[in-house]
């Protein structure tokens, strides 16, 4: 048995109280919400012995109705505690309610997506020659090492847990401490669906990298997927290589927001202040530059600063908050620390947030939204991901110019076209360097198609059919037969 707020580890159908006991807090109060029990890498090898045993043993990689009924299972289980899946997020993740609820609501959508793709996996025959058959077929892997970020920890953690279930493999989920009660709740939700044999989900809870070095160094452990940053990525695919592992990586990015001077304005600005303040710019795709034309950019720039300086941040309890505060008070430091960079290195100050001087937000990690104006784009602040509320305006004459600043960037994970024009948008949207392009709007991701990036954004897909592919392999049989003379 375990306290409701007492998070351990879930491993092989069981509860463990392994490691030393920490305190999970409120990234909005500095408050104490609860404990957790914090892994070693003893820990997660238990958790890779459990995997291994139930996909050895337990017939789960071989019987695909299970695996749906499964799926469908769990979808129906977190719709039955999707409020306590927001409140978890609200009270340990920071986020405002608004933004909790849009991740806990696709949650039920990506399990349900992967019913299908359980149900899918088809291969081919074919005779080859007169007498020779030859079949190619797709096996699960074995067992999934899968590594969640803080950021969005529940949806992100059933994004890859749902296309590896399907795929027939069992799975080592790696949670981040900072995520401990979103990590239990996960598991007490996973504990309810009997259709799951014990050790097809094992649930680690970790602060430091030990155990997921271990996960990604087990010749156990055939299949990584990693959702972090660009740093850690590469460290990983390092690492695996030398097993010649399936590594999936969605990694970090620095999207840009392209407005050429026939945009409607509108419907844009509400949007880029939103990009740059969804999550407290800790999100992946954070609309964190902003390329405007120039005919409009002081329009641009002085509407976006009075709505960036208007934000009011604030826990989620309050429901007047706009936006939550950042996971710490160290990132704090760390994002103030790369604005004054930027400062001192010529970017020229549009409006100038920074860390929270409220004596009510004084408990709190909170970070007021920053907007910069740059004309060198070599600046790190325009290069690398800050992670944080701050935003960089550039200025571009041409379309060419635009599309040439917006590819001159490591990263290739979204980016954003904002045009009236009816051939533009496509136009342009075909010759940027990301994965995922939104035509006037921002992050329009769909669970059913696939999601990832381009360059150092990553490798692989989740979401849409791709999903399954790095928890597969195939297989060629062929049999030689005797036809018979007609």
């Amino acid at each position: 048995m375990r306290a409701e707020h007492d998070a351990q580890h879930w491993i092989g159908g069981a509860w463990l109280a392994e490691g030393p006991r920490r305190e999970s807090i409120d990234p909005a109060t500095g408050d104490v919400i609860g404990y957790f029990h914090d892994a070693s890498a003893e820990t997660m090898q238990k958790a890779i012995d459990c995997a291994c045993e139930a996909f050895a043993h337990s017939g789960w990689r071989n019987d695909a109705h299970r695996r749906a009924a499964a799926l469908s299972h769990l979808a129906d289980a977190f719709e039955t505690r999707l409020d306590q899946v927001i409140e978890t997020l609200c009270a340990e993740n920071g986020k405002i309610r608004p933004e909790a609820t849009f991740e806990a609501s696709l949650i039920a959508r990506a399990l349900r997506f992967a019913v299908g793709l359980s149900m899918h996996g088809f291969g081919r025959v074919l005779e080859t020659r007169p007498g020779q058959q030859s079949m190619s077929i797709r096996e699960p892997v074995g067992v999934a090492g899968l590594i969640v970020p803080w950021n969005s920890p529940a949806y992100l953690c059933i994004r890859a847990l749902a296309p590896a279930l399907a795929a027939g493999c069992t799975a080592v989920v790696k949670m981040p401490h900072q995520a401990a009660q979103t990590a239990a709740l996960i598991a007490r939700i996973v504990e309810t669906v009997s259709e799951i044999p014990a050790g097809v989900v094992n649930i680690v809870i970790e602060s430091g990298a030990g155990g997921a070095r271990l996960l990604v160094d087990s010749p156990r452990v055939p299949a990584i997927s990693f959702t972090g940053s660009t740093a850690t990525g590469r460290a990983i695919a390092r690492a695996a290589a030398g097993r010649f592992k399936r590594v999936g990586l969605e990694l970090g990015g620095k999207t840009p927001h392209l407005v050429f001077d026939d945009a409607d304005l509108a419907a844009a600005l509400p949007v880029l202040e939103k990009s740059c303040t969804v999550f407290a710019g800790q999100f992946c795709m954070t609309g964190s530059r902003v390329l405007v034309h120039r005919a409009i950019a002081e329009k641009v720039k002085g509407a976006l600063a009075e709505r960036l300086g208007a934000v009011r941040a604030g826990p989620a309890r309050d429901a007047s908050s706009q936006m939550g505060p950042l996971i710490d008070k160290a990132a704090v430091q760390r994002v103030d620390a790369a604005v004054e960079a930027a400062i001192a290195a010529g970017a020229r100050v549009v409006v100038r947030g920074g860390p929270s001087s409220d004596p009510a937000l004084a408990g709190g990690a909170f970070y007021l939204p920053t907007l910069l104006e740059i004309d060198d784009p070599s600046l790190p602040i325009a290069r690398e991901e800050t992670f944080g509320p701050v935003q960089t305006l550039q200025v571009f004459d041409t379309e060419e110019q635009a599309i040439d600043m917006a590819n001159d960037s490591e990263y290739g994970l979204s980016a954003c076209v904002w045009s009236r024009d009816v051939d533009r948008p496509v136009r342009v949207a075909r010759r940027l360097h990301a994965g995922l392009v939104s035509i006037n709007s921002w992050a329009n991701l769909a669970v059913e198609f696939e999601e990832g990036g381009f360059k150092a954004s990553g490798s692989g897909r989740l979401g849409g059919l791709a999903s399954v592919e790095d928890f597969l392999e195939y297989k060629q049989i062929t049999q030689d037969f005797v036809p018979r003379a007609h």
